[in-house]
């Protein structure tokens, strides 16, 4: 019986029928079928022969949806069956290709799943001559024999009249392929793809089946391996780890598909509130009113997790997640929850996101955008909960700096300054963040904005301003206002303005008159304006007697003012006549600039003596009008910081304090490159120079990178108004204030010696010298000063220096002898030895005669405490032997003392480093280098022992810093020591780099460390380990010290390779390749800039712009250029390094100038009416 009875009397087309009419009885049995209709019969019959001969390499789709109705013989309902059939055979042609164009081909007869893909193979393959239902026709019976050859090897199913558990088949017709292959062929095995990995059965919440697919493994065979930074494999580090066990089972290979048990929190599934089981427990326990899944941060975890194969939900990322939304939910009011939240966003876009599906990992790309916009969902709910909190403010503003324009966030700024006027944290950055937008900058507008300021936190402070409280250390805050406007005034070029505003403070707070004094001070303002209009001299001006005398004399009628006969040539003008009319526009500017930004830094008053106006001054910026200062008068009670403001002054002029002035995070002010200056330490280690604040370019100094200081010191002008400052200042102190001014006066005398020294110029040296001497001994004379041993040390010092070593061993002895017998009990005596000692060992021939050198009797002499007797030549060891007890027992009683009080306070401190430093370099020039460590290694580890050190890493004052700690001091003796021990002889460089390295870690602000660290790696071959350590620092401090000097290691290193490979005929040599180091600098600035201290940074972005054009990229540096003046817009120094950079742009960049109001000292129109002169 044929598969489809109906067409066994049906004949072929074009054939005549051969049945005859018994057969046909017995075909047509199953007519009794009364489900059956050959009427349908008749037409598939019909549609399959049509379809075979038009294409017969394909068979269209059948359907049984056509109704009796339509089934009629009429040859125009056969003709648009015809018609129709072409049609959707066309359509489904074109989709085809359209969709799949690389598609294999398969058949698309029948829908049936029950077909193999032997049959479709053999089908298309054998069938040539004819369609494929006419095979299937013809294969109808089994027991019939035809001459087509797949009727002898397609069976039909339901022609099989045995049983199916029995049925199989026998192809005798063997297969050649099957003798070159290993298998069956692909195509002949029939295949199926699964659906899902689900499985009946089994409870999807508690059970999985994992199923191995074959073809997985083989597409994860062919993959190219992975680095460590593609995503899956980061995201795989990122996850817990998962305990290995044995996958070899003891029994042999299983035979089922293995279903794992999952553990669940809950054991029971359905619940009360979870009656269908589908809720998560942090659902749950929402619905139990356990917490509160509010949208203030739980609106960052709504995304359900799902699992992956491989990696467990409870990640890191995800607790810390749950840690973070835990805090910040049942405690609102945690500022610190809040802040590291936000920080913590970073970390978690960093790696792969916790929260993908399997089909979504990693698809969205995550861009800086996101992670601001989640910092900022989070801050403003935290402000919510906070509504009066700053930090969370301020925070929130440095993120919005990255969406909103610049006017929109003045506005939000101004917003938080209204709500907050006494907070000087908050005007701080207010006034950083107004002075460095380019696009709103100009000079007049920030130097108004910082005399709001001042005037607001003086109403504060006064107490007329009832509605905001006067927060603590609000004075210290605004001194340090004061000082910064100051800065940014002299940074812009308004130099005039600048000393104008220290010289009214000083008269406003040290010469203020008893009747204004319980005043506010505006009122005090308002009765100083006409003493500063009164044309009276004022501080650092011959005969400035003060503001208070000018009131008690108007009182009593006024004074006569008698004209002082001034016999002193006037200097001759240098901008007058110009040296060299050859020489390009650009550095005559530059040159003419430079000479007047030197000369003309003092603001200009009318002589009353020559009977001078106002109208008569050549350049009217030189004039300063009350309305520019009035606003920034502060009233400062404190003593100690009436004295800052004084070393603010004399170090603004340029004189050396004793006090380091500035806090860490002043960096705004560091235009000047003398930060790596190593004065004198690689020759003399032991007693080098160092001043306490480098990096700040001194009044009248505004040079260029590639040019350098002209001259030492000031001109004429500038050394008299310094003398006259001092000698205002001197009346108002007594004793110890006033021996310090002293010193700072002599050590400014000497910082200019050591620059005449740097510079070799002998001529120099040998007038300065004189000048020196002669002030130092005019100071000594003074009855305070004469037995001040500080003095007689910088005075020796002096004569040490200009090389007159005998006399000053002449002033040491005096001074040693005229201390008296206190011994180590006096600091300033040990201070005194230590200097004298020191500089004594630095002249030594070898370490072999130390031991009855000059410097051990003086050490010596120091112990035992009698009165001090010249060196003679010899020194007992029985003295040497009792001066170690006395040392050890002097050190170990300090030690305790201070570990009870404070170690910082300033003469403890003082003290125990000079202390320190005698005993070791006694025990160095008695015993040896090692005991010298041995003493500086024990002391340390009490120090830090006793209590916390006060690190530079993380604090952010306003207030004025003192002194380095004793700790540091220490730190700094014992690497000079060994520095010194590894210049005469031959010592391993790692106890030094240890010392170094620890130090640096606690100080990282530290310049004199730097200076010895990359002065000790830079001879290393191997630059690993110094780049492992800056590395390491950068990322543990907000300092910017660490990537200054980093930059400048590097830039040392690509020097030394330059002077290898280049010989003087400028041929290049590859001993030593360069290794990148190009690229590795512009990497360290790219950092550097993008820190938080060094966006705002002049000297960083100066070191940049030279670095980029010393190697020849001109373009590059030009935008450099343009993307530093939108950062640091107020910086002068960086609009002259561009005129000498790009020469042909000196228009553009004089315009850009002017339009900031930046002072320009030499408009283009002068300077072309001198060159035609």
């Amino acid at each position: 019986m044929a598969l489809f009875p109906a067409f066994a009397c049906a004949a072929e087309p074009g054939e005549p029928s051969t049945s005859s009419g018994e057969g046909s009885r017995k075909e047509l049995d199953w007519l009794s079928n009364p489900s059956f209709s050959s009427e349908d019969a008749l037409l598939l019959h019909q549609r399959a022969t049509e379809g075979a001969n038009l294409t017969p390499e394909k068979s269209p789709l059948l359907t049984r949806s056509t109704s009796r109705s339509e089934l009629s013989g009429e040859s125009d309902t056969d003709e648009n069956l015809k018609q129709s059939s072409k049609k959707r055979k066309k359509k489904k042609k074109k989709k085809k290709h359209h969709h799949y164009k690389k598609a294999k081909k398969k058949t698309r007869g029948d829908s049936s799943s029950s077909e193999s893909d032997v049959d479709i193979k053999d089908i298309k393959d054998k069938g040539a001559g004819s369609g494929r239902n006419h095979q299937k026709g013809a294969a109808a019976n089994l027991d019939k024999k035809t001459s087509n050859p797949t009727s002898s090897r397609i069976v039909w199913l339901d022609d099989i009249q045995a049983s199916t558990t029995e049925t199989f088949i026998i192809d005798k017709k063997p297969d050649p392929s099957n003798w070159a292959y290993k298998s069956l062929y692909q195509r002949d095995i029939p295949r199926y793809k699964r659906k899902g990995e689900s499985c009946l059965g089994i409870d999807a919440k508690k059970q999985s089946v994992t199923l191995d697919s074959s073809a997985s493994k083989k597409k994860q065979s062919q993959r190219q391996p992975e680095r460590y930074f593609t995503k899956d494999n980061v995201k795989m580090l990122k996850t817990d780890g998962v305990p290995v066990c044995s996958k070899i089972s003891p029994s042999g290979p299983a035979t089922f598909i293995p279903i794992f048990q999952v553990e669940t929190d809950d054991p029971s599934d359905t619940t009360e509130l979870n009656p269908l089981g589908v809720y998560d427990s942090s659902t749950l326990q929402w619905l139990q009113g356990k917490g509160c899944k509010s949208a203030d941060s739980e609106r960052e975890t709504t995304q359900q997790t799902i699992q992956e194969p491989g990696i467990d939900i409870k990640s890191d990322l995800m607790t810390k997640v749950e840690e973070h939304n835990k805090k910040v939910r049942e405690n609102p009011g945690d500022i610190n929850a809040w802040m590291e939240f936000v920080s913590f966003q970073d970390e978690l876009m960093g790696g792969p996101g916790p929260y993908a599906s399997k089909g979504e990992q990693e698809v969205r790309r995550k861009s800086l955008k996101f992670i601001l916009e989640k910092k900022l969902a989070i801050l403003e709910r935290a402000i919510e909960s906070n509504p009066s909190n700053v930090d969370l403010k301020l925070a929130r503003l440095k993120i919005c700096t990255e969406f909103w324009e610049p006017p929109a966030l003045i506005k939000e700024w101004q917003k938080l300054i209204f709500l907050h006027p006494n907070s000087p944290e908050l005007w701080k950055k207010y006034l950083l963040f107004c002075q460095s937008q380019f696009t709103t900058f100009s000079v007049s507008k920030i130097n108004s904005l910082y005399g709001k300021c001042l005037t607001t936190l003086a109403a504060v402070q006064d107490g007329s301003m009832v509605s905001h409280p006067l927060l603590p250390g609000t004075e210290e805050a605004m001194l340090a206002i004061f000082v910064q406007q100051c800065h940014f005034l002299r940074q812009a070029g308004h130099s005039e303005k600048a000393v104008s505003l220290f010289q009214a403070l000083i008269d406003f707070t040290f010469f203020k008159p008893d009747s204004v004094k319980d005043l506010p001070t505006r009122g005090q303002v308002e009765f100083f304006e006409p003493f500063w209009d009164s044309g009276e001299p004022r501080i650092g001006e011959k005969g400035a007697r003060g503001w208070k005398a000018w009131m008690h004399q108007q009182e009593k009628g006024g004074w006569i003012v008698k004209a002082d006969d001034d016999d002193d040539d006037e200097e001759i003008d240098e901008d007058q006549e110009i040296k060299d009319k050859t020489l390009p526009k650009w550095q005559i500017w530059l040159d003419i600039e430079h000479s007047r930004e030197a000369r003309h830094w003092l603001p200009w008053r009318p002589d009353k003596n020559k009977t001078e106006a106002e109208e008569d001054c050549e350049d009217p910026e030189r004039q300063v009008l009350f309305d520019d200062l009035g606003p920034s008068l502060i009233r400062i009670s404190n003593p100690d910081l009436q004295c800052q403001i004084l070393y603010s002054f004399l170090q603004f002029l340029g004189v050396p304090c004793t006090k380091k002035l500035f806090p860490s995070n002043l960096y705004i002010a560091m235009d000047e490159n003398n930060i790596f200056d190593s004065v004198l330490s690689d020759e003399k280690p032991l007693t080098s120079v160092d001043f306490l604040l480098s990096g700040f370019n001194s009044i009248g100094h505004m040079n260029t990178m590639l040019r350098g200081r002209h001259h030492i010191g000031h001109y004429r002008e500038g050394e008299e108004f310094i003398q006259n400052v001092f000698h205002v200042l001197f009346p108002l102190f007594s004793g110890k204030e006033k021996c310090n001014l002293s010193i700072c006066w002599l050590q400014y005398e000497i910082s200019k010696v050591v620059q005449c020294l740097q510079g070799k110029n002998k001529k120099k040296l040998k007038a300065q010298g004189r000048k020196s001497k002669k002030l130092a001994k005019n100071l000594l004379k003074a009855p305070d000063n004469r037995n001040h041993l500080s003095l007689w040390k910088l005075y020796a010092y002096l004569e040490w220096l200009l090389g007159n070593i005998d006399d000053a061993r002449k002033v040491f002895d005096t001074a040693l002898c005229a201390a008296g017998a206190e011994g180590l009990k006096n600091p300033q005596l040990c201070s005194l030895s230590l200097l004298y000692a020191q500089l004594e060992v630095e002249i030594l021939e070898s370490v072999e005669v130390a031991v009855t050198s000059r410097a051990a009797h003086i050490l010596t002499t120091l112990a035992e405490g009698g009165p001090y007797v010249p060196y003679s030549g010899q020194l007992l060891s029985v003295n040497m032997l009792k001066a170690r007890k006395t040392y050890e027992k002097a050190l170990q009683d300090h030690l305790s003392k201070m570990s009870v009080s404070d170690q910082d306070q300033g003469s403890d401190a003082d003290q125990l480093v000079n202390l320190v430093g005698c005993y070791a370099l006694f025990q160095y020039l008695t015993v040896g280098i090692d005991a010298a460590v041995l003493i500086y290694a024990q002391t340390s580890e009490k120090l830090e022992a006793s209590g916390p050190q006060k690190s530079e890493n993380n604090e952010e004052n306003f207030g004025i810093q003192n002194l380095p700690t004793a700790l540091e001091g220490v730190t700094l003796l014992h690497t000079n020591l060994l520095r010194f021990h590894m210049k005469i002889s031959i010592y391993p460089l790692n106890p030094l780099r240890e010392a170094l390295t620890e130090a640096l870690k606690r100080y990282p602000s530290n310049q004199s460390l730097w200076r010895s660290y990359i002065h000790i790696e830079r001879k290393s071959h191997s630059a690993s380990k110094a780049r492992r350590f800056f590395d390491g620092v950068t990322r543990s401090t907000k300092s910017l010290e660490p990537w200054l000097f980093a930059i400048q290691a590097e830039q040392m290193r690509k020097n030394l390779t330059d002077n290898v490979q280049r010989a003087d005929v400028g041929e290049v040599h590859s001993t030593i390749p360069e290794t990148g180091l190009t690229n590795r600098i512009v990497a360290l600035f790219e950092h550097a800039v993008q820190s938080e201290n060094g966006t705002h940074c002049p000297l960083l972005w100066r070191m940049y712009l030279n670095f980029l054009v010393s190697v020849g990229k001109k373009e590059e540096s030009k935008g450099l250029f343009y993307k530093a003046l939108q950062n640091c817009p107020w910086a002068k120094v960086l609009y002259m390094d561009a005129v000498e950079y790009f020469p042909d742009d000196l228009q553009e960049t004089l315009d850009l100038m002017t339009e900031k109001e930046l002072r320009v000292r030499l408009p283009m129109e002068e300077l072309d009416l001198l060159l035609e002169v």
